[in-house]
């Protein structure tokens, strides 16, 4: 027996003593696969004062398929995380709330490959990542293409790229404050506020979360924002 297999087989009987003494009093669900895996642990976590906790586990062994389960008392980013014994991390971040929620993706390309369904907030963070993903691939070419003017000792041409960087980033900016403020009602408004735009223009920060709804601004992350909001103001 391998020592991969080994731990494995240490991991499902710990698993398996683990989840005796777990209320199975639960009310949200990842179904999941991972293309052309036979081997290893997926793992349900969540952040809790900036440590990874486990919510729940299994091993994989043959199947592609798995299931995993936890309570939640609200929305919440969750992580499903792949061990596969290669000394790298593989997580996928996604927002959960209560019912079912659908992650499919592959072995190869686990990050990327993720196909995501299931809460309101995570449809919406598909929406605004896609929208991401075009402004980086944006600024990828202008990257490369200011790669090759200083190359070419092209002066003029690295300069006006520089300017269209600036002018990329600043749309980034701008498009992530607009979702956050036509999403008040959402979980991901104070989400992106905290991790996308923290450094914004506090006008801007204080707009979204003044515009929150009282539920959004009752949850986590719309206390978290205002906390944010509460030690950036006491410092200035």
């Amino acid at each position: 027996m391998t020592n991969f297999y080994k731990t494995l087989s240490l991991l499902a009987l710990l698993l398996m003593v683990w989840s005796c003494g777990e209320d199975n009093d639960t009310n949200f669900t990842l179904k999941g696969s991972i293309k052309d895996l036979k081997k290893g642990v997926v793992y349900l976590q969540k952040e809790v004062d900036s440590t990874i906790v486990h919510l729940d586990s299994m091993v994989i062994s043959g199947q592609p398929e798995f299931t995993l389960k936890t309570n939640l008392e609200e929305p919440m980013l969750l992580y499903l995380k792949l061990f596969k014994n290669d000394g790298e991390e593989h997580y996928i971040p996604f927002f959960a709330d209560e019912g079912v929620t659908e992650i499919k993706t592959t072995l190869k390309n686990f990050n990327f490959d993720a196909e995501i369904k299931g809460s309101k907030p995570q449809d919406l963070l598909n929406e605004y990542t896609k929208v991401m993903s075009k402004f980086n691939n944006q600024n990828l070419d202008i990257i490369e293409a200011n790669f090759l003017a200083q190359k070419n000792n092209d002066s003029i041409a690295a300069d006006s790229l520089n300017k269209a960087s600036e002018v990329l980033y600043k749309r980034k900016y701008s498009y992530t404050i607009q979702f956050a403020l036509n999403n008040r009602d959402n979980i991901i408004a104070p989400y992106l506020a905290l991790y996308e735009v923290p450094s914004a223009n506090p006008i801007y920060v204080d707009s979204i979360y003044n515009g929150l709804t009282e539920n959004v601004k009752n949850s986590f992350y719309g206390k978290k924002l205002g906390d944010f909001i509460a030690e950036r103001n006491s410092e200035q």
